[in-house]
């Protein structure tokens, strides 16, 4: 690479890390390694920022044990911990070994942590403040850290224990002589490296945290989760009760070994097949009545279809409630009758259209009669599913996010065929008559 051509590839990662990320992601991990190794530590590491995890990881890789410590010395030791997890232990093992002592034992620290754990996305690099330190030192000392993204500063007091945090815009605008304990937020929240990242989220989402200090059995500091860190741990969180939703593994990603994506994946959908089963012992039960009305049978994946469909909606809302603390699982009788009274609504207005336009294409009264019924029932059942199936989950002290589709699908199908099925045997005579 010419000079004028490497002047312009560094300014364009300078300025646009992302749009770099995103070009650089179609080329060979040695080529973006050596591109890399030529930038600072700084540009290196917002470039990797935003690429994707797996990708970055395959970056550490072949930059080899020469390149690594460029490579990692501007990130997060969380982050760079979080890339390094992703190598297959022998390779991070050598790349660890090829950077500083000290470096290495912050991610060795972070790495000792069970995935999904507060210790594996805190930043170890903290600046901690005295009770007593002056605004004007404080301010000082901020200055002197400008590899540090500062939003909070932790306080401890004099045996060295976390005190609370200050907030870096009180700071700035404080006077000059003023002690950080003057202006210490009333609310101190912290966790333990242990803590689970659902634990972290419910602190994000109930307190709006910009920053969360993460403290040892003593109450010593011994990391800080950085806004980043927060947002990151809600998205990962979302991701996976979504993928836990249908059956799926917290620990699978898009470009994992596809051993681990059957590993997860072929238990539940065994379970699913067993419910499958169940649903068509249902419509076993009614051979007659779909020997005798064959349109019946047409009709069945309609009534399926869109009880799913508004179960799934109701579980996303609800699901959606118990993730952000809309509401307390002591409330969810009324969650259940809110959703039963939109599952009405929307049954009644959903039935008068299905059955105008089964009546047009049957020309039968008896046959439009049965499925507004039918699709009102199920609709109902449906929206009580998706409200209840989580709130009872929660009670079993279960993760609601557990397969809970695969859960719901079983309700509605069995619901759905046996409501419309059943009420064609019982009308059975409006169906002969029309």
């Amino acid at each position: 690479m010419s000079a004028a051509v490497h002047v312009v590839v560094g300014q364009f990662m300078r300025l646009h890390p992302g749009e770099a990320a995103r070009q650089m992601e179609s080329a060979a991990p040695e080529q973006v390694a050596s591109v890399l190794a030529a930038e600072s530590p700084q540009t290196t590491a917002r470039v990797l920022g935003y690429m994707q995890r797996d990708y970055a990881a395959t970056i550490l890789a072949a930059g080899g044990e020469k390149g690594v410590e460029h490579l990692v010395s501007g990130l997060d030791p969380a982050h760079a911990a979080n890339l390094l997890a992703r190598l297959p232990e022998e390779t991070r093992s050598d790349l660890l070994g090829a950077v500083s002592t000290s470096l290495a034992r912050e991610i060795k620290d972070i790495l000792a942590y069970p995935p999904g754990t507060a210790g594996q996305i805190m930043d170890t690099r903290v600046a901690v403040f005295t009770r007593e330190t002056s605004v004007r030192d404080a301010l000082e000392r901020i200055q002197r850290l400008r590899d540090r993204r500062i939003s909070d500063l932790v306080i401890i007091d004099d045996e060295g224990a976390f005190s609370g945090v200050v907030r870096l815009q009180d700071v700035v605008g404080a006077a000059p002589d003023q002690q950080l304990a003057e202006l210490k937020s009333p609310r101190v929240v912290s966790v333990h490296p242990m803590t689970s990242r659902e634990e972290v989220v419910e602190l994000l989402n109930k307190y709006h945290l910009s920053s969360l200090p993460v403290v040892d059995l003593q109450n010593h500091v011994v990391g800080i989760i950085r806004q980043v860190g927060l947002v990151e741990a809600a998205q990962a969180d979302a991701i996976m009760d979504l993928q836990q939703m249908v059956g799926g593994s917290r620990e699978e990603r898009a470009l994992s070994r596809p051993w681990v994506g059957v590993r997860s994946r072929l238990p539940w959908l065994n379970v699913n097949l067993v419910t499958a089963f169940l649903a068509a012992s249902v419509v076993g039960l009614f051979e007659g009545t779909i020997a005798r009305f064959t349109a019946v049978a047409v009709l069945l994946p309609v009534v399926a279809g869109q009880s799913g469909n508004t179960g799934a909606q109701a579980l996303a809302v609800t699901m959606r409630g118990l993730a952000l603390r809309e509401f307390r699982v002591s409330q969810g009788f009324r969650v259940l009758v809110k959703e039963l009274i939109v599952g009405l609504i929307n049954g009644i207005a959903i039935s008068i259209v299905t059955s105008i336009g089964v009546y047009i294409w049957s020309r039968n009264l008896g046959l439009a009669f049965v499925m507004f019924l039918a699709m009102i029932i199920s609709m109902i059942a449906a929206s009580g599913a998706g409200a209840i199936i989580p709130v009872v989950l929660v009670k079993l002290n279960r993760d609601p996010a557990t397969a809970s589709s695969i859960i719901l699908t079983t309700v509605t199908d069995i619901v759905g065929f046996f409501t419309f099925l059943g009420l064609a045997t019982l009308l059975a005579g409006m169906l002969a008559a029309s």
